[in-house]
């Protein structure tokens, strides 16, 4: 079935990433020092110079996308500036996966709540059902009372199903799937260029704690490296 491919495919990505967690890269003080450095995960291309020095190395990024969260404010690109920000997929009414994602990502958040350069961003896959009264409840019930540190986005079907491909996730209709909805488990950590740095199995406590460990690292070389206007690919 179609959420078994789902599940399938993101355990083998998982299987991929577990082995790229930390890269070391070379330090400018010392090529003897190294500072662990999270990969760049998704597509990418090598760019020639016109003047032909080194070539660029474009990495995929996340495209434009217009939200709205449980406060019924708007979420977009901007929101996130100079952040980096973690992602998942659910919907309210999910009986299978969800409340097992929610209460990992739950534990993520309760660690970094009062950091201002870490924020959440939930997408519902039922925007159809889950309003923004409904956003705004259940995250009152998982103890999220502050929308601008963890938003509970809706959007139509389309752009969260693209968003979710841009995520290197899946999400889609499924009337087999419990709830009617198919999606994996995937978190994603995005940088403030908006590239996607990693993706973890939130239903595994163990690349949950991963992904707890991997943001001081993320946070540490964007404090090094100024962000940048990325254009989305396209």
């Amino acid at each position: 079935m179609i959420r078994f491919a789902l599940r399938r495919a993101l355990g083998s990505l998982f299987i991929g990433l577990g082995s790229l967690a930390l890269l070391p890269a070379c330090s400018s003080s010392s090529a003897d020092q190294q500072t662990a450095q999270l990969p760049y995960i998704g597509e990418r291309e090598v760019v020639p110079s016109p003047t032909g020095g080194p070539a660029d190395t474009v990495y995929a990024t996340i495209p434009t996308f217009h939200l709205t969260d449980q406060a019924g404010q708007p979420v977009t690109n901007n929101t996130f500036k100079d952040k980096v920000y973690i992602t998942d997929f659910f919907f309210a009414t999910c009986p299978s996966i969800c409340p097992k994602m929610q209460s990992e990502l739950l534990r993520v958040y309760e660690k970094y709540k009062d950091n201002p350069r870490v924020v959440f961003l939930s997408h519902t896959i039922d925007p159809a059902h889950d309003s923004i009264p409904v956003l705004r409840d259940y995250a009152e019930r998982l103890g999220v009372t502050d929308a601008s540190r963890w938003h509970f986005a809706t959007a139509p079907h389309d752009t969260v199903f693209a968003l979710a491909r841009a995520y290197m996730t899946g999400a889609q209709v499924d009337k087999e799937a419990p709830g009617g909805f198919a999606h994996t488990g995937a978190f994603a950590l995005v940088d403030p260029n908006r590239h996607v740095r990693g993706i973890y199995d939130g239903l595994n406590k163990d690349e949950v704690d991963r992904l707890i460990k991997e943001i001081p690292v993320l946070l540490q070389e964007v404090s090094a490296t100024p962000a940048t206007a990325t254009a989305p690919r396209p």
